[in-house]
């Protein structure tokens, strides 16, 4: 029997152990769906008895009894060809198209109830919202996008509201956690039927308030159809995901659909980054969205003047920040946060405002942001070596250029290495972009392979180096290519003197580099140590060369 596609993994795909009992007949009604059956052999035909459904899922393995399983044309099969999958595992009923009913009347040996809409896609998450009794609807739910730092926002606004009083709950690129227990996650932002169970499991462990990451995808694909935003917030906006988007104005509509006026999921209240363009844009388009309620929209910067304007910061020894934030009110108080960079600070300035936002006491919410790490974001590997060594998740120019930027105001006459690499199967315009800010920014750029997924690693590497070599030789470090990670990673380290850094960028938390379909374990931070100790804990002898 063949087996369907996995567009969704199961990372955190959560269910609750008591889910409501929802009738086929009222989840017709919910979307303009017509409820029939498919009997072998034949079309739809009229609905026969009531059916019962506790649960929902597009992925024929992870049906379970009493599912509706959701067979949605795709773009090399369609979900109902493996409808007989998600049957023998107990589903009770299909979510599909006429088409998918066709599809079913070949594969089925009973009838089949099934809930017919001409486009299946674009309910599936309303549908999955009211199989488990619309959860986000009984709790606050936080949506961060924005380009980069997404996460460390998240991080920082979960931190915040725990502080104050909130019980929380994470999903994110990195995990996904409930009250403090953590499960590694898959995809930024699950799909529908994963995230709306998740959401259930959630409230019903007790979660008030949940912060989650919102992709471009996510918004795009319909991830978060049927879900109820109290917050939305914006980070800012470069490039990224070209290869999914025809351009930045359609990368940054994805995104706005987070606060348009015209979008089914637009966030009840509005926190805005505006230290770029495309902030002062989204502010703009979120304003519109709330022409009557103007203290609904807040924005952020640390570039300027906003509702909450972050000033005079001064940066310790150990890289930690704190700087003063002024709020609507005028009230100013002092925030710290650990990590370093200015990037961090506007990350920080706007947790604040977000946990202002949700309604929580603003300066137990700032004191909770002072101690958070994220994993993978200016992560510090300390093995007692002489120099700093540094893993982070940037895998976007602008976000490679703003951690250089930040290493090499911790340089004190040190040298920078960066090691550096672009995944495969995505956005191809970038790869120059980031060697040409690799070489710019670096005393020696080192290019090796991301994760390369289905492509050569050296044609990935060929334009980033294409893009550092564009640099004129006055601009720019020396220029190495490496392509084995570690080996790449060991280089790095036998170069590094006392007092240099060593960055080692584009896969921060992942515990796995893909290549032609399998995920093989790779961990940076473990690589990297694992070189210190060989190299650098060996002796001061054994590193500071050239080579």
């Amino acid at each position: 029997m063949p087996s369907s596609p996995d567009p969704s993994p199961p990372g955190g795909g959560l269910r609750p152990e008591h889910p409501p009992v929802t009738q086929l007949r009222d989840l017709a009604a919910a979307v303009g769906a017509t409820v029939g059956t498919v009997a072998p052999g034949a079309t739809t035909s009229a609905a026969g008895i009531p059916v019962f459904v506790t649960g929902v899922d597009l992925r024929a393995q992870g049906v379970q009894p009493g599912d509706l399983f959701a067979a949605l044309p795709g773009a090399r099969a369609h979900g109902a060809e493996y409808a007989a999958e998600a049957l023998e595992r107990g589903a009770v009923a299909v979510l599909t198209d006429a088409a998918g009913c066709e599809h079913l009347a070949a594969v089925v040996t009973r009838p089949v109830p099934v809930l017919v809409h001409p486009d299946p896609r674009s309910v599936l998450g309303v549908v999955s919202a009211a199989i488990y009794g619309d959860p986000s609807q009984h709790m606050q739910v936080v949506g961060i996008t924005g380009t980069s730092g997404k996460t460390t926002s998240a991080y920082l606004v979960e931190a915040g509201l725990a502080a104050a009083g909130r019980v929380t709950g994470l999903v994110g690129t990195i995990e996904t956690r409930l009250a403090g227990r953590r499960v590694p996650s898959a995809l930024t932002t699950p799909e529908a039927p994963q995230l709306h169970a998740l959401f259930a499991a959630m409230r019903e462990q007790g979660i008030d308030t949940v912060v989650m990451e919102v992709s471009s995808h996510a918004l795009s694909l319909g991830r978060v159809a049927g879900v109820r935003f109290a917050v939305g917030a914006f980070t800012n906006l470069s490039q990224d995901h070209l290869d999914f988007h025809r351009d930045l104005d359609d990368y940054f509509g994805a995104k706005a659909r987070l606060f348009a006026a015209d979008s089914p999921v637009r966030a009840r209240r509005a926190v805005v980054c505006i230290d770029d363009e495309w902030g002062v844009r989204m502010a703009g388009i979120a304003r519109a969205a709330h022409p009557a309620e103007p203290e609904a929209v807040r924005t952020v910067a640390t570039t300027g003047t906003a509702d909450w304007t972050a000033t005079a910061v001064r940066t310790e020894p150990s890289g930690s920040q704190v700087f003063t934030l002024a709020g609507p009110d005028g009230t100013a108080r002092r925030v710290a946060v650990r990590l370093p960079g200015h990037y961090n600070v506007a990350n920080a300035a706007l947790a604040v405002a977000v946990c202002a936002a949700v309604g929580v006491d603003v300066d137990a919410a700032a004191a909770g942001i002072a101690d958070v790490d994220v994993p993978g974001r200016v992560e510090r590997v300390d093995r007692g070596q002489g120099f700093l060594a540094v893993v982070d998740y940037a895998h976007k120019p602008a976000a490679l250029e703003a951690v250089i930027a930040t290493l090499r105001g911790r340089a004190a006459g040190g040298r920078l290495v960066v090691v550096v690499g672009a995944g495969g199967d995505r956005d191809h315009g970038k790869r120059p972009l980031m060697g040409d800010v690799g070489a710019r920014g670096a005393d020696l750029l080192v290019v090796t392979d991301d994760n390369p997924r289905t492509e050569d690693p050296a044609v990935i590497r060929a334009a980033l180096l294409a893009g550092a070599r564009a640099v004129p030789e006055q601009q720019r470090g020396e220029i190495r290519e490496i392509g084995d990670r570690a080996a790449a990673v060991e280089a790095a380290v036998r170069w590094a003197r006392p007092g240099d850094i060593v960055l080692v960028a584009g896969k921060g938390h992942e515990t796995g580099q893909e290549i032609h379909g399998v995920k093989h374990p790779f961990d940076d931070r473990e690589v990297l140590a694992a070189a210190i100790d060989r190299i650098a804990g060996a002796g001061s002898e054994q590193y500071g060369g050239t080579e």
